[in-house]
């Protein structure tokens, strides 16, 4: 007795078609929420490139010109916990949209302000949105992906800030030097005009909404002393050093803890009574969280500052345009890039290697950060700067290998509602590490060079601060070490 297969149906033109529809309706989010993300990083850096223009162009002083990096970083990092909050309780796309809307007006203030005092109070309302926006990205990618799908989602996240802080002294230099519409300095700033008004145009059409179930109500005590705590402890790594370290700068010091320990006084007795912490108390008690937020902070304490004495040394120490030094942070960015796109979570790196990926990385920033103090003893400050270029890819390669692991990591097993909250302390530990690691090796380099005898000395206090960035990655190494050996790394 015959029997004949029957073939499976073929989908039908319109069935392909709404799959197809479907799936691009998901990934439609990810460009836009990752165009905010990389002008909220870009901004960071991108300024740097354009500090002897508009100090120039504005006849700023020496202190505000200090405040204008100062001030943008110091308001993100006081806001993003309360901006992490404010999207789990108001809609984590709304305020996304409300921070990106503000973030590309101020950016437009900023570019058009006539003096010092006005760029500088903008840059400060610019800071502040970014902490409206930045925590609401890793959140709502949490919340609108599943799975492998996740994992895509993070790691083109990681990507995005790793390019964009890379990208920011190219973009700058080649905007100087392209000088559109006569702009100068000013393009550094409304570059953001156009990107934003597309991202915030897109927002509605394609990201979706999401919120925390049952809280209604921020706990405003909480935000207020969690802002001062981060302001006490930010405010004095970014001014203390070129104010020879006053008594303010320790007073703000010693009042920190104090704040801490009150804000964490005040987040149990609001749980106690039934209320909603501004940080859950359930993020501290997931396995592995503590551990991995120290070791963001020790991180990223190393990836500010390793761009900040490069420049100084390509620029001060070497008198290369800030296009050409752009052009090195390039190779920098290319290793980045060709280890961030294979280290996924869940790919076969992180599967054979689990958190041992994050001390590969890190090591191997050991072993170029060590190269590199090598290289730059062998050409000084006359020998081709082409023999940085190795050292400095494979320093990026290790950026590649941390930064995206270590980010789904912090967000492991975090659960819905409190996805805002966890990626409001992510930022704020990446800000707070970046403050530290400027401020830490910005002691060891300017003091290495006003120790010598005179412009020469930019090449040997370079080589200072890199030994010290050295000390910092090895410690990156160990904390690793203290991080959950199963699913450290998962989606």
């Amino acid at each position: 007795m015959s029997t004949t297969e029957i073939p499976a149906p073929v989908p039908a033109p319109a069935a392909r078609r709404a799959r197809a529809t479907e799936t691009l309706r998901r990934w439609a989010a990810l460009p836009v929420v990752l165009a905010g993300t990389a002008m909220v990083i870009l901004d960071f850096f991108i300024v740097n490139v354009a500090m002897p223009a508009l100090q120039h162009d504005l006849d700023a002083s020496a202190g505000a010109v200090e405040w204008v990096v100062a001030g943008y970083g110091l308001a993100m990092a006081a806001g993003l916990i309360t901006g992490g909050r404010l999207g789990d309780l108001l809609g984590r796309r709304r305020m996304f949209a409300w921070g990106l809307a503000l973030f590309t007006l101020t950016s437009a203030a900023c570019g058009i302000a006539p003096d010092a005092g006005t760029l500088v109070g903008a840059r400060v309302a610019q800071g502040a949105a970014s902490a409206l926006l930045m925590p609401q990205v890793l959140a709502i990618l949490g919340v609108a992906y599943e799975g492998a799908d996740r994992v895509r989602a993070f790691t083109a996240y990681a990507l995005t800030l790793g390019i964009a802080a890379v990208a920011g002294q190219l973009v700058g230099g080649a905007l100087i030097a392209i000088d559109p519409a006569g702009l100068g300095w000013r393009s550094c700033f409304l570059v953001n005009v156009p990107v934003g008004l597309l991202a915030l145009a897109a927002t509605r059409r394609t990201v979706p909404e999401s919120r925390a179930a049952g809280a209604t109500r921020l706990d405003l005590p909480g935000a207020a002393l969690v802002t001062a705590a981060l302001v006490a402890v930010v405010l004095p790594l970014i001014e203390g050093r070129a104010h020879g370290w006053p008594a303010w700068t320790w007073a703000s010091f010693a009042a920190a803890p104090v704040l801490v320990a009150a804000f964490a006084r005040s987040q149990r007795r609001l749980a106690a009574r039934g209320g909603s912490p501004i940080v859950p108390r359930v993020l501290w008690a997931q396995p592995g969280f503590t551990p991995a937020v120290i070791t963001v902070v020790a991180f990223y304490a190393t990836v500010a500052s390793t761009f900040l004495v490069l420049a100084l040394y390509l620029q001060g120490g070497r008198g290369l345009s800030a296009l050409d030094s752009g052009l090195l942070f390039s190779v920098l960015g290319a290793g980045f890039l060709v280890t961030s796109s294979i280290a996924g979570a869940g790919g076969p790196v992180i599967q054979r290697l689990g958190r041992q990926v994050l001390a590969v990385g890190a090591g191997l920033r050991v072993l170029a950060l060590g190269g590199l103090w090598l290289v730059v003893g062998h050409v000084g400050a006359g020998g081709s700067v082409a023999w940085l270029a190795a050292p400095l890819f494979l320093d990026g390669a290790g950026m590649g290998l941390v930064m995206g692991p270590l980010l789904t990591l912090v967000l492991a097993g975090v659960r819905p509602e409190h996805a805002g909250a966890a990626s409001g302390v992510l930022g704020a530990a990446q800000q707070v590490g970046n403050a530290v690691g400027i401020a830490a090796i910005g002691v060891v380099f300017y003091g290495a060079l006003h120790a010598g005898p005179g412009a020469g000395t930019v090449p040997p206090a370079y080589r200072a601060g890199l030994l010290a960035l050295v000390a910092l990655g090895a410690v990156v190494v160990a904390l690793v070490q203290r991080l959950p050996r199963a699913g450290a790394v998962a989606a």
